[in-house]
Formats: C-alpha cells, structure tokens, sequence
C-alpha cells in the first residue's frame, strides 16, 4: 500500500529541514517565547510551552487596520473569528455579536485582564449570525487601553466557568507606569459615506517612590452611517414598506454612532509581597441605526401621514449604551511559594432605547415623532479567591497546585418605555402596528427585574514532569440557583520531541448556562421574512404563553471538547502550530423560528391576554451539534542588515453538523401549526452562515524611519438558507480583500500613516432578486467582511 504523508509528518519534516536553509544574519525575538497568562496557573509560562493553542494579538496587529472597533481588528487579526456586519435587525446592527470557531457568540467567554468581563444586556432576536445569543460587546472595550489579546482557542470552563466552550478571549489592558501615546485617526469609504473619527490617548506615571503605578487610556470619535440600499423593483409601488420604483428609500449599512471610553489600571505595593491592584472601565456610545421603510401609505394611514411624512419615512432606532466595568483586588505570595489573589469584580450594561422620525398611529394627530422605548440592563458582582502553591515532588521543576472559588450575582432588568410607545399595541404586549412604529417600546407587563447568583469551588495541578511531558488537571463544580449544578474537568498534556518540535493536546467539558435575558426576554418587533412584513412575539420559555406553544424551562448546554496539535519552532525566525479541534455541544439553546400563528392560536393567544401577533418564538433546548475543524498559524522573519520582513500566514477551517434537533412539540400539532420549530434558515445559521475557512496572509516591511504592509485575507463561502423553500437558498462566493499601509517615522516619537482597507473596492454577491426584498436588500447579512466596499484613512500619532 502507498504510504501517504499526513499534515503532522510532513510538518515535522519541514521543521527538520528548515535549519539548513535558514538564512544568517540578525535574529529577532522568538514569537513563541512570549509569557502569556491565558489557560494556565503557571506564572511563567510561554506560549510555545502551552498545552492549549493560544493566539496573542499585540498592540500593534490591533493597530494595523483603519478601524477603531475592536472586534473588527481582532477579526481581521484571526482566522477562527468572524464578525459580520448586519444591517436592519433592530438593536443587533447597533450592539453586533461576533462568533468564535462557528459557534454562537455567546459560547465565547470574555476576560479582562484574567477576569470576567460582563455581558451586553442585548439580546440577539432577529435574523444575524448570533440569533438568539446574549454575548458580550467587544466594542464598549476601548482598543486605547489594550496592551495585548491573549485568545485560548480551546474549551476552558473547567478553569474559568460557564460560557468557555468555544474558547476565551483576554484583553490585558496597559499597566505600566511610564510611556503613553496620543493619535488622531480619520477616514472614509470610497463610496463617499461612513467617515469616521476618532481622538485616543494613553500615559502611564509612578507614584509613592515607584511603589505604585497608574496607566489612563481614552478614545472618542464618531462614525457616520453608511447606506447600500438597492432600489425598489418591485410591483407594489408605495404601499406597506415599500417606496416607489427606482427609488432608494431604506438605509442599508452601518449605523450612526458617537462613543467615547475610558480606562485606568493602577497597582500599589503594600509591601514586598503584598499588592492592590484596580481597574476601571467606562464607555458610552450613542447609535442611531435605521428599521424599515414606510411609505406615504403604510397601513392605510395615508391621511395621516400627509400630516407627517407625506413621501414616507425611515424610523430611527437609536440605542446609548452604557458600560461600566471595576475590578478591585490584593494579591500576594510567601518565600514558600504560596499566591494569594482576592478580588472583586463589577460589571454593568445599560441600553436605553428611543425611536425617533417615527409616529403612533393609533393617537393620531397628537402623535409625537420621538419616543422612548424603554430599557436593558445587566449587573453582575463576582467575588474570586484564587491560590496557587508550588510542591516539590521530586521533579525536574515544582509542581503548581491551584485552587480557589468564586460567588457571582447577576441581575437582568427590562424596563418599560413612555406610553405613547406601545399605545394600543395589543393588550399589554407592544410593537403591533399601534406602538411606535419601528421599534415599538416595552410595556409596564413586560416589565421583568430577574436575578440569580452561583458558587463555585475549582482545582488543578500542573507539573513538567520531566524536560520533555508535561501535564495539566483541572476540576470546577457550580451551583444556579435557578437550572442546578454543573461539574466540568479538563485534562492537558504537551510532549516535546526536541527543542524545535512538540505535541500538545487536551480533553476537556464544560457547560454554558442560559442567560437572564434568555429566559425572561419578552417583547414583540417588526421583521420581514421572505419579503413578507410581520409582528413576531417572544415569550419566555417558562411563561404560561410560551408552556402553551409547546415550550420547556430553559438548562444548561453542555459540551465536550478535544484538540490536538503541533508546534513547530525550528529557527528563530520560523515558527508554526497546527491544531485539530472537535467539539460536541449537547442542548443548544436556540431561539426557535418565528411560527406562523393561525386562527386557533391566535384564540389562544387572546385567551391568555395577547392579541395582535402574527408569529411567535420562544427559546429552546433544540439541538446537539458537533464541531470540528483545524487551525493554522505560521511566521516567518526575514532580517536584513538595518530592517526585517515579517511573513505570517494562518488558516482556519471548521464545520458544524447538527446531530439531533428537537421535533415541533405536541402543542403545535395539537393548533395545526405544522410549521417546525427550527426551520430550515435556522439550521443554516447554524451549519453554513459562515464561512467554514478562512486565510490570512501578511507581509510587514520595517525599518527604523518606515513600515510598509500588506495584507490578504481569503473568506470562504457562505450559504444562506430559506426558512421554507429550498430553492431559494443562495450560496456566496469567496472572496480576497486586500489591505495595505504605509508609516512613516519622521522622529522617533512622530508616526504617520496611509492605508486602506479592501484596497479592490470588494463586495459579497449580490443576492438574487428572490432573496433581495424586491431589489432593495443587494447584499447579504451574512457577509464576514460586510458590504461596504473600500476605506481608506489616515492616522498621526506621538509617542513617547
């Protein structure tokens, strides 16, 4: 039988050879001798010595691109992350999630600085990747204040908790107590729209004889929205949402937005052994992002609206969000080897949502034009103890134990808008065509202030049991007061064969527990499905509506998780890790589909106090999926006599299959509702609305006066599934996007920089006219890199 070399042989063969071609001159620092602080209890730790895949993701890479959010740099820096960029699906195109390895956004856990960052009080309701999720807001986290990401691409609630399934994400803020820096950044799309602005700033100082430090960070700036509408083509000119033939009327794109943020780490020695430490974040932003089209003739209010909007009217959804973040701690150590860390944690989003360029049509000519809609809120308070103890064993090095446990209360509020925002909106549910239009506001009924809090108590040893193995154990057990408990475990090994070649892999499983807003959300919006317009209503799973329909208390999705890898460093120029993952989840919770009511629903339905809803939805545990895939991700340095080229070339493939999906209740049949209760555009979501690989190749030029960059970044293809009709699924090409800049250091303190991002001016496919809402829609939701074609801009920075 021929022999086949595999993907592993054939990599330790290149690391084999590389030493013989590699190039003499200046060597620059090994990109994997870096001590990361991410998936591990050891405090000197270097990422090639990880027994998990963790990316690291400087300053400089998050710098590297023209914007100024921080999930799109860190998309652009990662193969295995994606973030689109949808457009009008309510509060989701202002507060946009992004997914880790294909899974929900949700199944990410976030830290700051080694601790737990708190959730966007958003919940994800309307057709986007993350439908359904309640994820953090990577963007309230200003990228001023960032030293570093530290990404473990590898389950981890074993040792951070729930929400660790896909991997974890650590944003280690600036801390020094010296040097800072001050930019001004400015740029726009080619198409002439969507300027943005931003003035960011960071010093650090000493204080007490150097005994303390204190590093500030801030950011403000401004992005205009952007529009890439379609024009109507279709045979229904100025009735409902649709605006007269040939004409642009809806706002497709990016949405309005002013924020600014703020930070400031600080650390204080006690004593020689003995250190406080806090650290504060704020971020405000005001978003305007923009609901459907109505025309001089919706809902058969021509008359009136020739008072208001007599050539019709785009409603403007506008969100300011409010995040506050404060980690406050002592941590220690003793001559025998004993840390101590004991901290508190606080986290809070508040999201106040208003429509404005809109009216009620039920009060008439009274109607006012603006109203406030109510509000989201999300607090959470953690107390952590954690300790480490090194033992001698007898080994080539100490032996770390590691220990500690953890209280946390978290509290979801929804709170209810003016009257006049959901008037006559069906008997207490709001957002029928009665509210205010757009996004009718929250009823006193739909009032919720929902809370629980959970214990937990971990272990873990780590030991190099000799030069070449080392291994890792960790246990956690938790407690809900509302599903139960939970115990997750994770077990790491690493084996090197030599200095230049190791295997590292890992089992763990771990868990995700459903979040407040999940299971007490309850409210109605506006959305077009296959170009029909509806009101769908959301209940909470344990409600008497939802238990009605067929729904069940929401629990815990747990997860299974196995990885396996190659880390090759055969130079110090080169380096290369190669990692294969699967990872099974049982009892996704999923948002079902928006089901169509009929007349026995809608009776019973009013039965129960609700009137005018034409679908409903409730969330579920409805599927068991498996995920598998493979990442890629290799550098290479090549020194000249007063400059280097930096290469780097990562890949990421992985496909999600559903292994079970839960079968549309008895209640449902018992209406004649035959509809399923997770459709086929749902499954999609899941399975292929993203892309299953992704390829970034970059190229870096610098000296001490210039830097010059290139980079190409391959997304795969993407297909979009009909809710109902096979037929009309589209499939979206790949496609490269060029990126290029040029810096240029006039002083060693002074930087200026010109760069564009999609250099080619690239788009998605435009949908088929099927899938374009009558032409107006061009471009798909789904699209990893958006729709908005190329930016280019510039930025001035000092150093010092």
């Amino acid at each position: 039988m021929m022999y086949k070399p595999t993907l592993l042989t054939a990599a330790i063969a290149l690391a084999l050879a590389v030493p013989a071609l590699a190039q003499q001159g200046q060597q620059t620092a090994k990109t994997l001798d870096n001590v990361i602080v991410t998936g591990t209890r050891v405090t000197d730790r270097t990422l090639a010595e990880s027994q998990s895949p963790i990316d690291i993701i400087s300053r400089e890479a998050l710098q590297a691109t023209g914007t100024t959010e921080l999930a799109t740099a860190l998309a652009r820096a990662l193969p295995s992350l994606n973030f689109p960029r949808p457009a009008l699906v309510d509060g989701t195109s202002g507060v946009r999630p992004a997914q880790l390895r294909g899974l929900s956004p949700d199944q990410v856990l976030v830290l700051v600085n080694g601790k737990r960052y708190h959730s966007s009080a958003a919940l994800n309701l309307n057709g986007s990747i993350g439908r359904g999720s309640s994820a953090v807001d990577l963007n309230s986290i200003p990228v001023a204040s960032i030293e570093r990401v530290e990404v473990l691409r590898d389950g981890a609630s074993a040792q951070y908790g729930s929400d660790a399934i896909a991997g974890v994400i650590n944003i280690v803020l600036k801390g020094a107590g010296k040097g800072g820096s001050l930019a001004v950044n400015y740029g726009e799309y080619s198409k002439g729209d969507g300027a943005q602005f931003q003035l960011s700033g960071d010093t650090g100082v000493q204080f007490a004889d150097g005994r303390g430090t204190l590093h500030v960070a801030g950011q403000a700036g401004y992005q205009d929205p952007t529009n890439r509408s379609g024009a109507y083509a279709g045979t229904t000119p100025n009735t409902g949402n649709f605006p007269g033939v040939g004409e642009k009327a809806f706002i497709i794109g990016d949405p309005e937005v002013d924020a600014g943020a703020a930070s400031a780490s600080a650390s204080f020695d006690f004593a020689d052994n003995i250190t406080g430490y806090a650290t504060a974040i704020a971020s405000n932003r005001d978003i305007n992002s923009y609901a459907f089209y109505r025309s001089r003739n919706h809902n058969n209010q021509a008359a009136l609206l020739a008072m208001y909007y007599p050539d019709g009217y785009v409603p403007v959804i506008n969100q300011y969000s409010k995040d506050r973040s404060l980690i406050a701690g002592l941590k220690g150590n003793t001559e025998g080897g004993f840390a101590w860390d004991v901290s508190y944690n606080y986290g809070y989003n508040r999201i106040d949502y208003a429509t404005d360029n809109t009216i009620n049509y039920t009060l008439g000519d009274t109607s006012p034009t603006r109203f406030y809609d109510g509000a989201l809120e999300y607090t959470q308070n953690i107390l952590n103890a954690d300790f480490t103890q090194a033992l001698d064993w007898g080994l080539a090095y100490p032996v770390t134990l590691s220990f500690g446990a953890e209280y946390r209360e978290e509290k979801w509020n929804q709170s209810p808008g003016v009257y006049g925002s959901y008037a006559n909106a069906g008997l207490g549910i709001p957002g029928s065509s009665s509210g205010a239009q757009g996004f009718g506001g929250f009823t006193p009924a739909n009032a919720v202030h929902a809370d629980r809090h959970n214990y937990a108590v971990y272990a873990g040893v780590e030991a190099d049991f000799t030069d070449k193995f080392s291994a890792g154990l960790t246990g956690r057990y938790e407690d809900y007061s509302d599903f139960g408990s939970k115990a997750s475990g994770k077990l790491s090994a690493r084996y090197a064969f030599t200095d230049m070649v190791a295997l590292r892999g890992t089992v763990s499983n771990g868990f995700r527990a459903p979040s407040l807003a999940q299971q007490s959300f309850q409210a109605i919006s506006s959305t077009i499905t296959n170009g029909v317009f509806y009101q769908s209503g959301t209940f909470p799973a344990d409600t008497a509506i939802a238990q009605a329909l067929g729904a069940k208390p929401l629990d815990a999705e747990t997860s299974t998780n196995y990885s396996l890898g190659l880390v090759l460093q055969p130079t110090d120029q080169f380096s290369l890790t190669v990692d294969a993952y699967q990872i099974e989840i049982d009892d996704r919770i999923l948002l079902s589909s928006n089901i169509n009511t009929n007349a026995a629903a809608q009776a019973l339905l009013s039965s129960l106090g609700v009137d005018q809803v034409t679908q409903f939805r409730y969330f579920t545990n409805a599927a068991d999926t498996r995920t598998k895939g493979v990442d890629v991700v290799g550098s290479y340095t090549v020194p000249f006599a007063a400059s280097a080229l930096d290469l780097t070339a990562s890949y990421s493939y992985g496909e999600t299959e559903i292994t079970r999906l839960e079968a549309s209740p008895a209640a449902l049949a018992e209406l004649g509702i035959s509809t399923p209760l997770i459709a086929r555009d749902e499954v999609g979501r899941l399975e292929d609305s993203f892309p299953k690989n992704k390829t970034i190749l970059g190229g870096t030029w610098h000296s001490d006066r210039w830097n010059l960059s290139l980079t190409g970044t391959r997304y795969g293809s993407v297909t979009v599934r009909n809710a109902t009709v096979p037929a009309n699924d589209q499939s979206y090409d790949a496609e490269w996007l060029v990126d290029v800049a040029a810096s240029y250091k006039p002083t060693q303190q002074w930087t200026l920089t010109l760069g564009a991002d999609n250099v080619f001016d690239t788009y998605p496919d435009e949908n088929r006219y099927v899938n374009s809402t009558s032409g107006i829609f061009q471009y798909s939701n789904y699209s990893p890199f958006g729709f908005n074609g190329a930016y280019v801009y510039g930025r001035i920075a000092y150093t010092w």
